[in-house]
Parts: structure tokens; sequence; C-alpha cells
């Protein structure tokens, strides 16, 4: 889930074509199906299951392989990570929530959010060095992850819903900054701008320095 390691809105030409914008995209839309049965708009229906195996798993892991191939080692470990997340809960959800109680269940999941929480938290601080579009992702989706794991862990429905409008708050910017990649790319000018980083590595001063 993040956008080229380029500060500047058009990104840089890779080796590959930008997987950026297909990653978020895919994180986007089962962050977004997940969260509107949190939000209980689907009233329990499971529409995010078949997707969380092959849009936010299998495309997003393979954005992260590509962003390898780019040598670009944020997007590489984030869209990666949550490829293997949603691949991981689909699987949790169909092999194992089925056997449990739902108090279990819900602490199974608490600790499966409080981990990923964990990961994300830092991959928010290193955020602030790709761009504005890309904090804003990991900012909302943090904030939803503690939401919904402190839900979980006190079996609090109510606080799980909250974590679902987040939920959706997060699919929406990474929304954004998956059209912002696509429609920057495809023009080679700032259409939708992405902002710059907000904390300047002397790495990164250097290089804005050259590109404005």
């Amino acid at each position: 889930m993040a956008e080229s390691t380029s500060a500047t809105d058009v990104p840089a030409v890779p080796g590959v074509a930008d997987p950026a914008p297909l990653g978020l995209a895919a994180f986007a839309l089962t962050t977004f199906l997940l969260s509107a049965k949190n939000a209980g708009w689907t009233h329990g229906t499971d529409a995010w299951l078949g997707f969380a195996f092959a849009y936010g798993g299998l495309c997003q892991l393979l954005a992260g392989m590509w962003e390898f191939r780019n040598r670009n080692v944020f997007g590489a470990t984030a869209f990666s990570t949550y490829g293997g997340f949603w691949i991981g809960l689909a699987l949790y959800v169909q092999l194992v929530a089925g056997s449990g109680t739902a108090s279990q269940v819900e602490n199974d999941l608490g600790w499966i959010l409080l981990a990923f929480a964990i990961f994300n938290t830092y991959m928010l601080l290193w955020s602030t060095q790709v761009n504005e579009a890309v904090l804003a992702v990991f900012l909302t989706l943090e904030i939803t992850e503690i939401v919904l794991f402190i839900g979980n862990f006190a079996g609090s429905s109510g606080t799980v819903k909250l974590g679902g409008y987040l939920g959706v708050l997060t699919a929406l910017t990474a929304w954004y900054a998956s059209a912002a990649g696509v429609i920057n790319g495809m023009l080679g000018r700032p259409l939708l701008r992405v902002g710059h980083p907000v904390a300047f590595s002397r790495t990164t001063r250097s290089a804005a320095a050259v590109t404005h």
C-alpha cells in the first residue's frame, strides 16, 4: 500500500509499470467490503471473503513482488504484508472461526489486529518519508486497527461498528492514492495531488531539492 519512492506527485519511470496503484486499489476494495460488514451495512453477509483471497490477497501480494523488482522496500513490505494479511484472515474465517465460540473468535481477531497494528505503527512512521496521500492511508488504517482490536477484546459490537466506519474512511483514502497513481502516471503530470514527504530525511531533502 504505497506510492513509488519518488517524493514528487508524478512517479519516476521504473523498470516495470508502477504496481502501487494496483496494490492500493486491491487493499481499498477489500477493506471497504469488510468494513461495510463491520459497520452493519451488509446485514452480516461476507462479500469480502472471496476478494480477500483474489484481490486484496493475491493481487496485492503480486504488487508487493513487483515493488521488490522496482527496489521499493517500503512498497514491497507494505503490499506483501497486507496481501498476506487478507489471505490469512480469509483462511482463519474459513478454517478456524466456524469451530470456535463467539468470544474465542473475538479474542483471536483482537490478537490478529493488535499484531498488525504493531506492524502498521512503524510503517506509519516511515510513510512520512513517502507523501501525504500514503501517510493518510496508514494513519486512518492505524486508527481503524486500534479501534477494532479494542472492540474485539472487549466484545463490544458498538466499537467494532465504529471501526467499520473508520475502515470505510481508510478505503477511501487508499482509493484516492490509487486513482492519483493511475492518472498521474498516465499523464506524466500531477492531476491529482498526493503531497510531499512530511518528515524529510537528509536523502529525501536532497532529492526534493534536485526535483523542484
